[in-house]
């Protein structure tokens, strides 16, 4: 069984590109600042997927 659906791995796929290429941006509409962080650049990517209505895992609670 995978963890993710294709149409989830193509939108994480896109997104990484674009943290590689620092084009990505963080925030509603990317008005925030640049992405710095891969695990910031995978979360924005898995939300944009949710959002699509891909097969995604639910979000962990954090710790904090």
């Amino acid at each position: 069984m995978a963890k993710y659906s294709k149409k989830a791995l193509t939108k994480i796929e896109k997104v990484m590109h674009e943290f590689k290429e620092g084009e990505l941006k963080s925030g509603k509409d990317g008005k925030g600042g640049k992405v710095i962080s891969r695990s910031q650049a995978i979360a924005i990517g898995l939300s944009e997927a949710r959002h699509s209505g891909a097969k995604v895992p639910k979000n962990k609670k954090s710790n904090i």
